[in-house]
């Protein structure tokens, strides 16, 4: 199975350090004890409080797994790139050509992406026409919504 690679920077890795010694050392230890005190209730075909527990710790399961995966396979960007190309860990400023309107982006991994914090993805429609571009590259990014026209004007 090819594993795929996370992209995170410095500070999304240590949050997903955070959360997964938060459900190791936590969490873990919570549902047990959920499960232990709905199984000392006795008939398990009819106690829903064993199957919600029972629930959870399936889905607590998946996500440590999950977040060990993501952990083991990081590669950490270095956010402090101010060259003349833009690049995963890039903070772009560009203008939207039909509406005149600027706007400033980060460049992150998908794992980091939060579009209501100007943090778009590489793999984002934006993300992946101003990848490899240059200051002055005008680019056209097709969106489920149309093709909209962007003007890089600067890297930060």
């Amino acid at each position: 199975m090819v594993t795929k690679e996370t992209i995170l920077t410095a500070e999304g890795l240590k949050k997903l350090e955070a959360e997964l010694e938060e459900l190791l050392t936590v969490r873990r230890p919570q549902v047990a004890a959920r499960l232990k005190a709905a199984i000392a209730l006795g008939d398990l075909s009819e106690n829903s409080e064993y199957e919600d527990a029972k629930n959870e710790q399936a889905f607590m399961e998946g996500r440590i797994q999950t977040l060990e995966n993501m952990i083991k396979t990081a590669t950490v960007i270095d956010m402090s790139n101010s060259g003349d190309t833009v690049n995963i860990g890039s903070t772009i400023v560009v203008r939207d050509e039909s509406e005149g309107e600027e706007e400033e982006y980060t460049i992150v991994g998908t794992t980091e992406a939060d579009p209501l914090a100007n943090r778009i993805s590489n793999e984002s429609p934006l993300g992946i026409a101003v990848i490899g571009q240059k200051v002055g590259s005008t680019v056209v990014v097709s969106a489920p919504a149309g093709d909209f026209t962007y003007k890089i004007l600067a890297i930060k």
